[in-house]
């Protein structure tokens, strides 16, 4: 059975298999890193949230693995409506906990550029948690204008700009549960 795609969308790149799958890998790698410990996963508002709770879901899963997993989130913005990162980040919202002595991991949607995730982990590091490591669903290694590390990451995305999971396009489409190319109308020129 053919699947109706909703309007604007072209097709579909990353299946919801495919995302589980490399989230089930990302949290295997995650439990073996800090078995038995306890880590703060720090969500980056809004396009990581599911991302997110589905990592920390299947951390909980891993056998053989445990880890005490707390939930934070933290809200930047580079894009604005726009489909190309400006570069240039500001803080929207802060976290609520402190990270001081703590275990940290930054949950990402996507990194391309690497200004975002440049500037959380100088912002991040700066509050001395006792380690900082970074988890992206999708990267875009051609895309990096910023050397950024990553330690955790799902899947090398397209060079295309997405949709889906918690990616969107001024504000539409993150609730899809696949990643998906928008159509070339959709996006200005």
């Amino acid at each position: 059975m053919q699947q109706t795609l909703p309007t604007g969308i072209e097709r579909v790149l990353i299946t919801p298999d495919d995302i589980a799958a490399a989230i089930r890998r990302i949290a295997a790698e995650v439990a073996r890193d800090y078995a038995g410990g306890s880590l703060v996963l720090v969500g980056v508002l809004k396009g990581a949230v599911f991302v997110t709770a589905d990592l920390a879901r299947a951390i909980a899963d891993v056998p053989d693995g445990p880890v005490d997993v707390q939930l934070d989130f933290i809200a930047v913005s580079s894009y604005g409506n726009a489909h190309r990162s400006s570069g240039e980040v500001r803080l929207v919202q802060d976290t609520t906990h402190a990270i001081e002595g703590r275990h940290v991991l930054i949950v990402e949607d996507i990194v391309d550029n690497g200004h975002t995730l440049h500037y959380l982990r100088a912002m991040l590091g700066n509050r001395q948690p006792a380690s900082l490591r970074a988890a992206v669903l999708l990267d875009k290694p051609y895309r990096r204008a910023v050397d950024v590390p990553v330690e955790y990451v799902g899947l090398t995305c397209p060079d295309e700009f997405v949709v889906g999971y918690g990616l969107d396009y001024q504000e539409r489409y993150r609730t899809l549960p696949y990643i998906a190319k928008l159509r070339p109308e959709v996006l200005p020129a």
